[in-house]
């Protein structure tokens, strides 16, 4: 687009922030897993209500895993590009 400029740096740093925030966000999301196999184990008695609520969590912390590889990449991807700015800017 014509006239329209990016700050890269700044543009590097919202995905820093991002990234950040999306982390909390998972970190909540485990955390209310835990919470919810907590209650299964006080609530009930009965292995196979058990093993149901022990495999959705498992497969919440293995989606959560996933998307933790993915935030991994942009923050890298982000750190790298802000490093090539700043030396670039030195030199």
């Amino acid at each position: 687009m014509k006239g329209c400029c990016v700050d890269e740096k700044c543009a590097l740093t919202a995905i820093l922030q991002s990234v950040s925030m999306q982390e909390v966000a998972l970190a909540q999301i485990l955390n209310g897993e835990a919470e919810k196999l907590k209650k299964a184990i006080c609530m009930t008695n009965c292995i196979n209500e058990l093993l149901e609520v022990n495999e959705s969590v498992q497969q919440t912390v293995n989606t959560v895993a996933q998307l933790e590889c993915c935030l991994k990449e942009k923050a890298i991807y982000a750190m790298e590009s802000l490093n090539e700015l700043r030396h670039k800017q030195c030199c």
